[in-house]
């Protein structure tokens, strides 16, 4: 073990502000580099673990050549609770059925309200790969079924029901219809909100009636999970309300995400209002018009050839859609 390495670690350890020139160290690890930080780890103190697990969360967000999987997978097994969900954000881009079945695991057993969202939120990813064909069809149904097992008791915490929702959507089962169907009527607001969320990740036409009704929501969140639906099916019909949100929502983050959705469609249209927005006042709005812009510059306007919301102009065909 190099003492570079050892002097890394202790400075990473003590209370000293976290520096990520530091931190950069621990990625794409040799096995003994590996084996001498799994013997560190347990000796640092359990808030600087917490405050070293979610910068390196927050670094592999924003650097896709970060490698901390070692990191993270023994951060599943720590005694602190936001340490094990943090450590379950991070490999977020995970495709091993080994981290599937530890996530099930962790779903089923763990004790923590902030472990066991967590969790349902990274088995949707599973969920996905067996719809592509890139995941056994068996294993993708261990995390469906461990999902569904969430969502039928009732009396699991609100929490963990409604990211169970989101997750198991990807699945084309006809069950997860209505399912979805009983999130959006359900009494709490959050799990509404799920519902909208996992409408778009269906990418199911059908829904788009109700997921254009909620862009009027006045509920913020809510108006945010639309203009989110509306990106994810493509649905051009939104393009002119989706621009109304970014002229007047109050809120930025819808504002936001309803620049993201217009990427997302492209067309004439979306692409026009990007190119206004790239000069808007707000700083944060002009960057994510830019950023949408390239997107439909790399990848092309949406073709749109078939337009599925013709088919769906009002709730009674959607009301109509398991007859």
């Amino acid at each position: 073990m190099t003492s570079s390495f050892s002097k890394t670690l202790e400075q990473i350890s003590n209370d000293n502000p976290l520096k990520n020139s530091l931190l950069y160290q621990l990625s794409q690890m040799d096995e003994e580099r590996q084996s001498y930080f799994k013997t560190s780890w347990p000796k640092i103190a359990p808030q600087r673990r917490r405050e070293i697990m979610q910068a390196l969360v927050e670094i592999g967000e924003h650097n896709f050549e970060v490698v901390f999987t070692p990191v993270f997978k023994l951060g599943l097994e720590d005694t602190e609770a936001e340490v094990r969900a943090a450590a379950i954000h991070g490999l977020w881009e995970e495709e091993n059925p080994a981290f599937m079945r530890r996530f099930i695991q962790l779903l089923e057993q763990d004790s923590s309200p902030e472990v066991r969202p967590a969790a349902a939120i990274a088995l949707g990813r599973f969920v996905y790969l067996g719809e592509v064909d890139q995941l056994d069809i068996a294993q993708a149904d261990l995390a469906k079924n461990s999902l569904l097992a969430v969502i039928y008791r009732k009396d699991e915490p609100l929490e963990v029901r409604r990211r169970a929702v989101e997750s198991v959507a990807y699945s084309s089962d006809e069950a997860i219809n209505r399912i979805i169907e009983a999130a959006y009527y359900d009494e709490a607001e959050l799990m509404q909100i799920s519902a909208i969320f996992a409408m778009g990740r269906s990418a199911d036409h059908r829904w788009l009636p109700r997921i254009l009704t909620e862009l009027d929501s006045s509920v913020a969140a809510m108006r945010f999970e639309a203009a989110r639906a509306c990106g994810e099916l493509e649905a051009s019909k939104a393009v002119t309300k989706l621009i109304q949100l970014i002229n007047e929502d109050e809120d930025l983050e819808v504002q936001e995400m309803a620049i993201w959705a217009l990427g997302h469609i492209g067309g004439n249209e979306a692409r026009h209002a990007l190119e206004l927005c790239v000069n808007h006042e707000v700083p944060a709005l002009a960057l994510a018009a830019k950023e949408s812009l390239d997107e439909l510059n790399l990848f092309g306007d949406s073709l749109e050839l078939l337009d599925f919301d013709d088919d769906l102009d009002d709730e009674d065909d959607l009301d109509n859609y398991d007859d």
